[in-house]
This record gives C-alpha cells, sequence and structure tokens, in this order.
C-alpha cells in the first residue's frame, strides 16, 4: 500500500513538461500612448508559454481537437504560433478580449501585422476620439479557456496591473503615470499568492512523499 502511494505521489510531483496550463509562466501585457499620435494607445500582448498557444489555436478550430490529449497534455508544435497569427480568427479574438475605452467612448482597434507571435507577441493599435491621457483597457485573453489565466500588465511611469477573471478591467495614466497598482491590489502580493499557491502544493507533495520514503526505510531496517 505505501509504495502505491508513493508512486502516485511521485507522478503528481512531476507534472507533463507539454501540458497548458493556467499556473505556469503568465501573460503579459503592455500599455501606451503612441508619441506621434496622442489619440492612439497600443496594446501588445504575449502569451506567457507556447503550449498555451496550441490550445488557443484548438479553441479557435485553427488546429485539430487532437492536438490536447485526454490527460491535459498539449502537442504542441512549432509551426502553431504561424498558423495562428495568418489567422482572421485570431485578429478577431484579439479585438474581442482585449477593448480600450476613452471615458464612455470606445476606441476601435486595428491589429498589427504579426510576424514572431510567440517570441514577439501581437500589437493592437486603438484609435480613440482624440487625444487620450487615461483610458479603461480591458484584457480577457485566454480566461474563455480557464478563468486561473492572469495577465502581468505594465504602462507609462512603471504603473502595474494583474488583469484576471473577475478584473479584466484597469485605468491607466498614459501621460505622468505614477507607480501604481490600477487594481488597487499589490502586483507582488497578487503574483507571491499565485507563486505561493503552486509552491505550497508542491512543498506538501515533496513532504509526504519523503515521510512515505521514510517509513519504507525504516520497515526495512525493522525487517
Amino acid at each position: 500500500m505505501a509504495v502505491l502511494l508513493l508512486a502516485a505521489l511521485a507522478a503528481v510531483a512531476v507534472p507533463s513538461p507539454a501540458a497548458a496550463h493556467p499556473f505556469g509562466d503568465p501573460q503579459t501585457v503592455s500599455i501606451a500612448r503612441d508619441e506621434q499620435r496622442p489619440d492612439i494607445v497600443r496594446v501588445r500582448w504575449r502569451v506567457g508559454g507556447p503550449d498555451d498557444l496550441t490550445l488557443l489555436g484548438v479553441s479557435l478550430g485553427l488546429l485539430p481537437s487532437d492536438r490536447v490529449l485526454l490527460d491535459g497534455a498539449v502537442d504542441y508544435r512549432t509551426s502553431d504560433p504561424a498558423v495562428i497569427a495568418s489567422s482572421e480568427r485570431f485578429g478577431a479574438y484579439l479585438l474581442e478580449r482585449i477593448t480600450v475605452a476613452d471615458g464612455s467612448r470606445q476606441c476601435p482597434g486595428v491589429v498589427a501585422p504579426v510576424k514572431a507571435l510567440a517570441r514577439v507577441g501581437a500589437s493592437v493599435d486603438f484609435t480613440c476620439p482624440g487625444s487620450v491621457d487615461q483610458v479603461t483597457v480591458a484584457v480577457r485573453m485566454l480566461t474563455d479557456l480557464n478563468p486561473a489565466y492572469r495577465a502581468m500588465a505594465t504602462g507609462p511611469g512603471g504603473q502595474r496591473a494583474v488583469y484576471g477573471s473577475g478584473e479584466d478591467s484597469h485605468d491607466w495614466a498614459l501621460v505622468g503615470g505614477a507607480p501604481t497598482l490600477a487594481s488597487g491590489t499589490s502586483l507582488g502580493r497578487s503574483a507571491a499568492l499565485q507563486i505561493a499557491a503552486v509552491v505550497g502544493a508542491g512543498l506538501l507533495v515533496a513532504i509526504g512523499a519523503l515521510l512515505v520514503a521514510r517509513r519504507l526505510r525504516r520497515r526495512g531496517v525493522v525487517a
């Protein structure tokens, strides 16, 4: 019985390296006003892990569904980012999941040509009715696939925000922004909580495995 328990703990402690999940590297988002056009707000999005791109490609119908295995592992291929980036469905998804508003007025967006989606990411230029000093930016990328996905965002003047399910909209100062967190929650605290949850679970598994191993060794000595 103890041997079976130890084997189960070892299996949990070593996750598949090809499994796409929301607890890996977070997505990143940068927000800035165009220096030449003060009515344009540029939002750049980059995925956390390439496996998550494959998962998105399957969700958008751009990649075959069998690329996601029954155990949740993802069959990522280096050609996946190019397939996704060249699709109009991906562009439509960006414009649906990322929005910019100047007060009550929505700023229409245009997706810039994507050349290296996995490495550089994708950019969207939002044109507002006039010069803007502050905007509300909503980011809901991948949270339709799993609400646990998070995006770490940066803006002018060292501003920071964490986007996630239930916290998908933040205000940004585009001129002279102070280093603040738009959501009112510490970025370090939010990131620390996520990391602590994952590390804590790993420690519990490791401690459990160690205790079982010690018990087995003691039994061997007694025998």
